[in-house]
């Protein structure tokens, strides 16, 4: 049998599988030597022809986990859910059923009034003595699965085992979907075991629920049982085995299955496609993934979607754009989930414009309410200084989950808005949402931001004591941002210390950013050895010291910190910042004048500077901008200030200028931006590596604490 692989010789390793009839999963000598401690399917055999068998299924060996074999089928467990309770329907007479009352519980199954149906459920529960068809039965399962109600599911179990209901493949099916749809992995999985009878759908459900829950390695034990008993396999099968291989992004096991689906002839059917789409983008070969969705007869919303999902992936924005406006003038129907990619790759892009359609688009294809892409919408606004409009979107969503709630905060704490960060959080708690830990990062950093050390406090205790959440180190670097802030070094060294846990990077970090700011030059060196022994290559770590050094005067150490620098071959980069006009990005470096309008920006940055001088500005030489040249960090002509300039050359005078910086922003800039947006009376709003700075009438909205 010839193997159709001619349309896919760009895939790296599939050129390699040999085209025999009944091994289609066999390695070359080389291969399985390098894959030996790797592949799923080190040892094992598949066959074609039904009941004919190469390997005895005691020589399948997992090696993926050391120790993981799989077994032989094991022994049913004795469960009374399947077992037909004869002398109690003998003894107990039963009622005929109340035939409205079955079909309203339908009807209202039927609509999607899943919990109405449950309430209608319990007046035959009470009663008793009521006989039930099969499609009640069936109807109440449905109900159980769109509540995914544990509670419900333990319910219409002990209701068809006590009223001695007739079991037959189909239902034993639906009530195995039932136990995997709602969670019950364990209870399913002693299901399955005791049914005497098994069809694909059968292994399709209990395998997908391991898929769906994570526990991939037992997917592929039940996947070779299933081959030995069936010694077949459907596309969703397979499917569901390629969504497997990228769940432990293992290639070589998803390579394997490609290759069988197209022997079995179903490597074209759409759920295979798709799901080889997302395998290969989520094991790293973006290449062989675009190749399968070139292959497919029929582009489908979900195949657009997993492509323009894997370009964003691995970093390819403007070409994940690209497909987004080839699947839009193709005529594809997008849903939901293709304006959420197309939001986060905005938020990621920077582009304002491009968002704003999606947003338009997503109105106008009816999804103006949906809670994922709203959820990202709000993302993309507060992340890009439009922390109102995110508001405007978030107080619209008719429903909000936990996320939502998040990305709000987030918001207002990047904004350094903590008093509405908090109280979003107060509302949030007061409507019955549950917090988690992000959500706690969030507002922990919002009092972080905005110097609220008494509200820090009362939440970061509030963790355990009141939501059980314990502390992870990222909440204890906020805490240590907090005390720096406040200028108590001591206190926030002794949290460190006392951690139950190593502490992390990231808290000495946080120790080492408040011992720049409040230059402690002994406790900033202790912090900064600490961090050069966890992350040596992290160009930031010496930055901070360099700068601690620089502001109380001690040149020499400075210069041997930058001579250490140079050994390791660590270059300050210089920075640049871009500001959008009229829908175009500009991108400006230090005493950058590639610009067509170069004699009117500087000019302008030189009108500046004399206009805020009369307000006590003066060059400060002892900042030091963390990953410039040293020649820039004397410059008039920082990144910031040209594109400040630029903007408002070119924009009318009552709009905000929105300034993107590709590293921390300066301590020279951030005094003189100050008083830019006093004397030109424009909000200036600034996001850096940091966070971002909202400068308004001489202030910013990070209390000079970055």
């Amino acid at each position: 049998m010839e193997i159709p692989l001619l349309r896919y010789q760009s895939l790296s390793s599939l050129d390699r599988i040999q085209s025999t009839r009944s091994l289609p999963f066999i390695f070359s000598d080389r291969k399985l030597k390098l894959l030996r401690d790797k592949s799923l399917f080190f040892g094992y055999c598949f066959s074609f022809n039904r009941r004919k068998w190469k390997n005895r299924l005691d020589r399948i060996r997992c090696s993926l986990e050391q120790g993981l074999h799989p077994r032989l089928k094991p022994k049913p467990f004795k469960i009374d859910v399947f077992e037909d309770k004869e002398t109690g329907l003998e003894e107990t007479p039963m009622k005929k059923p109340s035939y409205g009352l079955c079909s309203q519980i339908e009807k209202l199954v039927l609509n999607k009034r899943y919990r109405e149906a449950l309430e209608l459920f319990e007046i035959l529960e009470s009663e008793g003595g009521f006989k039930l068809g099969l499609s009640t039965y069936d109807a109440l399962v449905s109900a159980c699965i769109g509540l995914r109600s544990i509670r419900g599911v333990k319910r219409v179990c002990s209701f068809m085992i006590s009223n001695g209901l007739e079991w037959d493949l189909y239902m034993r099916n639906r009530v195995l979907l039932m136990h995997v749809k709602c969670g019950m992995m364990m209870d399913a999985g002693k299901l399955f075991n005791e049914m005497p009878e098994r069809n694909l759908v059968s292994w399709n459900t209990i395998i997908g629920g391991l898929v769906d829950s994570g526990d991939y390695l037992e997917a592929f034990r039940l996947f070779f049982l299933m081959w030995e008993e069936l010694s077949d396999g459907g596309s969703r099968t397979f499917a569901l085995m390629i969504r497997a291989s990228a769940g432990l992004s293992h290639i070589f096991a998803g390579r394997q299955f490609h290759s069988c689906a197209l022997k079995m002839g179903i490597g074209e059917d759409i759920f295979v496609s798709c799901a080889l789409i997302d395998m290969y983008s989520k094991c790293g070969s973006i290449e062989d993934a675009h190749c399968v969705f070139d292959e497919m007869p029929q582009k489908t919303t979900v195949g657009w979607n997993s492509i323009i999902a894997g370009y964003a992936l691995h970093g390819y924005s403007e070409e994940a754009l690209g497909m987004y406006y080839e699947m839009r003038d193709s005529g594809v129907k997008m849903d939901h989930f293709t304006f959420s990619i197309i939001i986060r790759i905005c938020t990621r892009l920077a582009s304002l414009e491009h968002a704003k359609q999606a947003h338009a688009s997503l109105v106008r294809h009816g999804f103006g309410l949906d809670t994922v892409a709203n959820t990202a919408l709000v993302d993309l606004y507060s992340k890009w200084g439009r922390i109102e409009d995110a508001r405007r979107v978030f107080d619209k969503m008719p429903q909000k989950n936990v996320v939502s709630w998040n990305a709000l905060i987030a918001g207002y704490s990047n904004h350094g808005c903590g008093e509405e960060a908090i109280e979003v959080f107060e509302q949030m708690v007061r409507e019955g949402m549950i917090p988690n830990h992000v959500t706690f990062l969030a507002v922990l950093s919002a009092c972080s931001y905005s110097g609220l050390p008494e509200c820090g406090w009362e939440i970061f205790q509030s963790m355990s004591r009141d939501h059980k959440i314990k502390p992870r180190a990222m909440h204890y670097a906020c805490m240590i941002e907090l005390l720096g802030r406040e200028g108590l070094l001591d206190e926030a060294f002794a949290l460190i210390s006392n951690a139950p846990f190593k502490p992390t990077a990231n808290m000495w970090a946080a120790l080492l950013t408040a011992c720049r700011v409040h230059e402690n030059l002994e406790l900033g060196k202790f912090a900064a050895e600490k961090l050069y022994g966890m992350e040596p290559e992290k160009l930031s770590n010496y930055v901070v010291l360099l700068n601690v050094y620089n502001s109380t005067g001690n040149l020499k150490e400075a210069a041997a910190v930058v001579q250490t620098l140079r050994k390791k071959g660590l270059r300050m980069l210089p920075a640049c910042s871009w500001i959008e006009v009229k829908k175009q990005p500009h991108v400006f470096l230090s005493g950058d004048k590639s610009n067509c309008q170069t004699k009117e920006i500087y000019q302008k940055v030189d009108q500046l500077v004399l206009d805020i001088s009369k307000h006590g500005y003066v060059l400060e030489r002892k900042y030091s901008l963390p990953d410039v040249d040293e020649e820039e960090q004397v410059s008039l002509y920082h990144s910031e200030k040209l594109a400040i300039a630029f903007g408002l050359i070119n924009t009318p005078n009552w709009t905000p200028l929105q300034i993107v910086q590709s590293h921390r922003i300066c301590g020279d800039c951030h005094r003189a931006i100050k008083l830019i947006a006093m004397v030109t009376g424009r909000e200036i709003v600034l996001k850096d590596a940091s966070r971002f700075h909202h400068f308004r009438d001489g202030r910013c909205s990070c209390g000079d604490y970055w």
